[in-house]
């Protein structure tokens, strides 16, 4: 259970994120625990076009004891679902400054992302693997809950895409059944074509065989 000192200071500093957010940076509590955030970061350069989930869970010593981090999505940087050792987590609270905010937390890892500095918890993958990750993010994010319910318009983007996606891949599947039928069509014509043109010749033959004999 979150302190009076945690609750009020997390109270704080997300009326703080609702009146400057941070770019690319988007971050809420849990309705029923403040003392669990989720976040999500918008991606750049390897990671353009993606949105990457993950949360932050406060002790209730907080702000006198750092949070654990954890990256929920498939990225190409960090393990999902681990611990990350980071400066301003719970890896090292021997650096950990009470100073130090939501957004100064978040905006610490998005840059720690676009390194390459090895952590406990980083991986190595090649930027093409980074940039799939990236293409399928918004889809993988989705399936999760409690990304749904904290961020509803990133929800309802991805369900727009998809439709259209949908919408998409119907059409050309009607278009390739179109063509598909134009093509059988002249192939049947030509082939019925072909036979009265072979019927008629055939017929030209007999007529002129009946007109020789008389």
């Amino acid at each position: 259970m979150a302190s009076a000192m945690a609750t009020k200071r997390l109270r704080k500093e997300y009326q703080a994120l609702q009146k400057s957010p941070e770019t690319n940076i988007e971050a809420v509590p849990l309705e029923r625990n403040i003392l669990e955030w989720h976040y999500v970061l918008r991606g750049i350069g390897i990671y353009e076009g993606g949105y990457y989930h993950g949360k932050l869970v406060f002790p209730p010593e907080y702000p006198m004891k750092p949070p654990s981090v954890y990256m929920l999505t498939p990225n190409g940087r960090f393990q999902t679902n681990k611990r990350l050792c980071l400066s301003m987590s719970d890896y090292h609270p021997e650096t950990w400054n009470p100073m130090w905010s939501v957004s100064s937390i978040l905006a610490g890892l998005y840059s720690f992302m676009n390194e390459t500095t090895p952590t406990l918890g980083s991986i190595t993958t090649t930027d093409a693997q980074k940039r799939k990750f990236a293409a399928a993010s918004l889809d993988e994010n989705c399936k999760n809950a409690t990304f749904v319910a904290c961020f509803p318009d990133l929800a309802e983007h991805q369900a727009a895409i998809a439709a259209q996606r949908a919408s998409d891949e119907l059409s050309n599947g009607a278009l390739t059944v179109t063509s598909f039928d134009s093509d059988a069509r002249a192939l049947v014509w030509a082939n019925l074509s072909y036979w009265i043109a072979a019927g008629i010749a055939v017929l030209a033959v007999v007529m002129s065989a009946v007109v020789f004999q008389l």
